[in-house]
């Protein structure tokens, strides 16, 4: 039996995955948590085979959360529902620890084969970003500029791009500004960008923003 650890803090989006995991023989839902703070205290409180963690939620997440996640339990497989596209964030994702990313418009029947095959050991991911999982790589044999960038940096650069001010990145992440002005000064320079203008096209050519042109909260 496959334990999985539920973590989102929609209660809706966790009744309808425990629904249809509860349709399943071979998986169970074990535990259930609403931030990162919850999972941290789920994973050291009890063993779980997968985590499906939500890629936005309040407090730790994301990124950060992958990396705490693995350094409590680093057998822990995690799997990535994310509302994000993944030529935002899967790469990423997967570096920091994870094993899949979804989105979630994903069909049922897959968030269930993506469950199962992340539980006995492999990877879920689609071609697509498996394609840039290897150019990665390689970053001789043509990966994108923005891949380049740290996480943090390529979180400055989507607030940026969707219209945020410095002093307003700073503010939101709790950073200084001159600490965001040097992370939007590496930006320019590790992407060959001149001005706002070409980061804000770069952004929208390569479709690294939500629907809407904003940056994802």
């Amino acid at each position: 039996m496959v334990r999985v650890l539920l973590a989102d803090d929609h209660h809706v989006v966790r009744a309808g995955l425990r629904e249809l995991l509860s349709g399943t023989a071979d998986i169970t839902v074990a535990g259930e948590a609403t931030n990162g703070h919850e999972v941290l205290e789920r994973i050291r409180d009890a063993d779980y085979d997968v985590a499906v963690l939500d890629m936005s939620m309040p407090g730790r997440s994301g990124i950060e959360l992958i990396r705490l996640v693995k350094a409590e339990r680093p057998k822990l497989r995690i799997l990535m529902l994310s509302m994000h596209s993944e030529e935002q964030w899967a790469v990423r994702a997967l570096r920091a620890g994870a094993s899949g990313y979804l989105t979630k418009e994903t069909a049922p029947d897959e968030l269930i084969a993506a469950i199962r095959r992340i539980a006995s050991g492999g990877a879920y991911v689609t071609p697509e970003t498996a394609q840039r999982l290897a150019l990665d790589a390689n970053r001789d044999s043509g990966a994108l500029p923005h891949t380049l960038l740290t996480d943090r940096e390529f979180q400055v650069f989507r607030m940026i791009a969707g219209g945020a001010s410095v002093s307003e990145v700073a503010r939101k992440l709790s950073l200084s500004i001159k600490t965001v002005s040097t992370h939007k000064t590496h930006i320019m320079e590790k992407m060959g960008l001149a001005n706002a203008a070409e980061l804000i096209r770069y952004a929208l050519e390569h479709r690294l923003l939500d629907e809407g042109g904003g940056p994802a909260a």
